[in-house]
């Protein structure tokens, strides 16, 4: 029962148990799909069914990361065979935890005002979007935004962070952002409002059928 129970890994080496971060991210990409396409029907077409479903299987795997076992968490087992060829990165468990512990809050608001109550609110969008950047960060950059508030709880430093981000260290010279680079992104944002404003006209058209396929399906 201890081991089933267990939350993390034991492996040699690392001082308290660990998860592997590339099955983690690859969940969070699983859940970030599922959330992602569920708030943009309920979003553009006002409709709610599957982000209810979605909401609660989000609910259900995140519960059973926290109260039974990561092993056990469905989009953590899928997420462990699609990076099943990959090298394992460890990262702490305990902050992983507690970053969950913040995602079931989350989650749990959720589910009772929008599957229980059946009611739609700012208060549901501005969960699902705070959802949503979680599941971001992580699976695109690798940062756990929730792992960020564990040292402020616990007043103890987190242990093996992804990419070392707890250790301090002088960055290599491939991660330096040189000047240059900074004004590159700036311009790119500069060209981005230059496109609005004098594009946004014609970028707003509606396409022609090239092939005339709408209006063969329109006559049938």
């Amino acid at each position: 029962m201890k081991k089933i129970k267990q939350f993390g890994e034991q492996v040699e080496g690392y001082a308290i148990p660990v998860l592997n971060e590339r099955e983690i991210r690859a969940a969070a990409g699983l859940l970030f799909v599922m959330m992602f396409v569920s708030i943009m029907l309920a979003g553009m077409k006002g409709e709610f069914t599957m982000l209810k479903y979605a909401s609660t299987l989000f609910l259900t795997d995140i519960l059973i990361r926290v109260l039974v076992s990561p092993r056990f968490a469905p989009s953590l087992i899928m997420g462990r065979f699609i990076v099943r060829n990959q090298v394992p990165e460890y990262v702490g468990a305990p902050q992983k935890k507690f970053a969950w512990i913040i995602g079931i809050l989350l989650a749990a608001t959720m589910f009772v005002h929008l599957v229980l109550f059946n009611a739609s609110s700012p208060i549901t969008g501005l969960l699902c979007l705070i959802c949503l950047v979680f599941l971001f960060f992580e699976t695109a950059f690798g940062i756990c935004l929730g792992c960020k508030f564990y040292p402020l709880v616990f007043k103890k430093k987190a242990q093996y962070c992804p990419g070392e981000v707890c250790d301090v260290h002088s960055k290599q010279e491939i991660q330096k952002t040189s000047g240059i680079q900074v004004l590159i992104v700036l311009g790119f944002f500069a060209y981005l409002t230059l496109m609005i404003v004098t594009m946004h006209e014609t970028f707003s058209r509606k396409p022609y059928d090239l092939f005339g396929l709408e209006k063969t399906a329109q006559s049938k």
